[in-house]
Parts: structure tokens; sequence; C-alpha cells
């Protein structure tokens, strides 16, 4: 069972991901671990990848492949299956990925795509308030501050504000749909309604793995 997830920031993509994995037994492949292990044992794409971002430098899309292609290569790909998380993030790098599939004698099963509705995500990514004294962490509708206090007393970092967060999901949006629309002209998009509770947006994505396996 060889699987990819998607979903805009906010949609509850990682909390899904770690059930899915906790349940299904595969493997979860996310971006950002594929990289460190690339380079912490120094393979030859982890090497490379180091090389810019120790110059500050975005990692070329060939390279970022190449870390997956060497990840999926990996006899427990092979014995269990895997999760992709957070890759593809472009058309060119789906198409990337197909080719990797294709060589490696790998199936993708299915694309389970959280599907929130961007303005309450704008919502619920914006919502974040920081006390100016403590430090701590609130929300405005989600996790309010208890007692008395001033609206003074907090402040909202600039990559939390409405207008910054609109800005993020519109850019997720937009490199998303190509890629969306790509497996969907495969059959493979199953999209899960977002908007509730956790326990019932697991139960829809397990539906749905439990179809597929």
């Amino acid at each position: 069972m060889n699987l990819l997830i998607m979903g805009l920031p906010g949609a509850g993509k990682g909390t899904q991901a770690a059930k899915i994995v906790e349940k299904f037994g595969l493997v979860h492949i996310s971006t950002g671990d594929m990289f460190r292990a690339a380079m912490a044992n120094k393979t030859e794409m982890g090497v490379l990848a180091k090389s810019f971002i120790d110059k500050g430098e975005l990692v070329p899309d060939e390279v970022t492949n190449g870390i997956v292609k060497e990840r999926l290569a990996q006899a427990d790909i092979a014995e269990k299956g895997f999760l992709l998380d957070g890759y593809p993030r472009t058309i060119e790098q789906a198409h990337a990925l197909d080719e990797t599939l294709n060589n490696l004698n790998l199936t993708l099963d299915g694309v389970i795509n959280i599907d929130v509705n961007p303005d309450s995500l704008v919502e619920r990514l914006s919502g974040r308030i920081i006390n100016r004294k403590t430090g701590e962490t609130f929300h405005k509708v989600f996790n309010p501050p208890v007692g008395d206090y001033n609206e003074d007393d907090f402040y909202q970092r600039e990559d939390d504000k409405p207008e910054t967060v609109k800005r993020r999901l519109d850019v997720n949006i937009a490199q998303g749909a190509p890629i969306l629309s790509h497996y969907r002209q495969s059959g493979l998009v199953y999209d899960i309604q977002g908007n509730q509770d956790i326990d019932a947006v697991f139960a829809d994505i397990a539906d749905v793995v439990a179809k597929l396996k």
C-alpha cells in the first residue's frame, strides 16, 4: 500500500498522517525527515543537498527528486509500503515521482486529499496570539486566555496575521491545484472532508484505505 497525503497548511495533515502510519503500518516519508537522514548518512544526494543548504540556497528539484528516489529504493518500502508527506510540491516533482515509482516498480495506490475551506483555515491559522510577558501561546477561538486580560498584553507574529496567512494559502492552492488535477486524471484522489473533528476525519480516511488494501 503506497499513499500520498495532501492538504493545505492547517488542514490537519500531520495529525492524520501520524494516525495512518500507526494504524496501517506504513513507512512515513516526510520531506524534512528525508533530507535530514540523507545528510546524516552522507548519501550522494544528501551531500549535494547540504552543499546548497550551507550556502543558504534553495535545494534544486533534481536533488530533492534524487533524495526521494534514494529513500523509496530502501528495503523497508518494498516490505511495508509508504505514506509520502510534503512531496511532490510542484507538478514537475509529481512527474519526477511518476518516473521514480515506475523505475522502482512501485505503484501509487491513492492520494488522500484533506479538503478544508480556505476561509476557515485563515481563522484557524491567524488566531494565534502570544502573551508579551510570559511568551505563552493562545488561540483567539480555540484556546483563549482565561480571566481578566487586556488585548494589549498580547501580540501576533507577522506570519500569523490574516493577510499573511491568506497569501500563504493562496500560494499553496496555486501549487497544489495542478498536482491534484494530475492525480485525478488517474483516478487516484480521494477527497476527505477536513472540517470535522479529528476522529471523524480519520474514520473517513480509514474507510478509503481499507478499500484500497
